[in-house]
């Protein structure tokens, strides 16, 4: 059971394994881009190229899906980001239970956003959990995991490809010996617990008071989405890559020095390496310039 392209390494993992895939389940097709097309989910693409069963529920909790899980009668069930919570009804149908890939050292980001939320807290490592499924949200036994740095240059995407390859090792590493019964799941300790939430496009809004730092973390942690953005002129500027400079400006104000384009913060003031204007290409801060001399000295909200 899974969704996006996080869930993809670890249904490749299991197919270049030998493992007898049953059934796939998925998100449904849905309109996505500008042109809102209909599109097929990763995990969807992948299990059509495999020719392996593919079923896509809307409510997976559904009794016609569990009596569908009931017929196909697997040993386990592995998730990786699928976006449904699973009912313990359905937990209990295989004889080893569902197991989870999770994108962080539980119970530290339990949700739907563990990524955006460690880089977003300038954490300086983070990693994967394989975890027994319970009927809470991510608050099963542990059954092994896996740390990962986060660099300096580490964005949303690095980071997101990094956890989905080692989500696909650890699972690999924790089946076999978790089906002979020698790892057993241990307890999370519940006191360590934290949360993260499901991001929405109001939270790329980027607040000049935060310090270059908090700021410069939000714009890793959103790229590509919910995305960072401000407003100049009344048209939404989306900030793509920043970094923290030694100059000192005055919070949300843009400053062109010696051809380069800096925006202060309630701390340093940062140089704008890409920007994207609405409804424009994403450009460098160099070429930007050239176009729009104009932002020196504006102020933005």
């Amino acid at each position: 059971m899974g969704t996006p392209e996080f869930a993809v390494e670890s249904m490749m993992a299991l197919l270049d394994d030998s493992y007898n895939i049953v059934g796939v389940f998925t998100s449904p097709d849905r309109p996505a881009g500008r042109g809102k097309q209909i599109k097929m989910s990763a995990v969807k693409e992948l299990a059509l190229a495999y020719h392996t069963l593919t079923f896509q529920p809307e409510k997976i909790n559904q009794p016609e899906w569990i009596d569908k899980i009931k017929e196909l009668n697997p040993d386990i069930i592995v998730v990786a980001a699928y976006g449904q919570i699973i009912s313990q009804k359905i937990l209990d149908i295989p004889k080893f239970g569902c197991i989870n890939v999770h994108a962080s050292l539980l119970p530290k980001y339990r949700g739907a956003s563990p990524t955006h939320f460690a880089l977003l807290n300038g954490e300086k490592e983070t990693g994967v959990t394989i975890m027994k499924m319970d009927d809470k949200m991510d608050t099963g036994p542990i059954l092994k995991q896996m740390t990962i740095a986060i660099e300096h240059d580490d964005n949303l995407i690095t980071l997101h490809d990094k956890l989905a390859i080692a989500g696909s090792e650890l699972l690999l590493q924790a089946l076999p010996p978790y089906l002979n019964g020698d790892l057993k799941p241990q307890e999370q300790e519940e006191s360590q617990a934290t949360y993260t939430k499901i991001l929405k496009k109001i939270d790329g809004r980027i607040n000049w008071q935060n310090s270059a730092v908090d700021i410069t973390n939000q714009i890793k942690a959103y790229c590509p989405w919910p995305g960072t953005f401000t407003e100049w002129n009344g048209r939404c500027v989306k900030i793509i890559q920043v970094a923290i400079s030694d100059k000192q400006i005055e919070p949300g104000k843009f400053e062109i020095q010696n051809d380069r384009l800096y925006v202060g913060s309630q701390t340093q003031a940062l140089e704008i390496i890409k920007l994207q204007m609405e409804g424009r290409r994403c450009l460098l801060a160099a070429e930007f310039i050239k176009g729009c001399s104009m932002i020196d000295g504006y102020y933005c909200q």
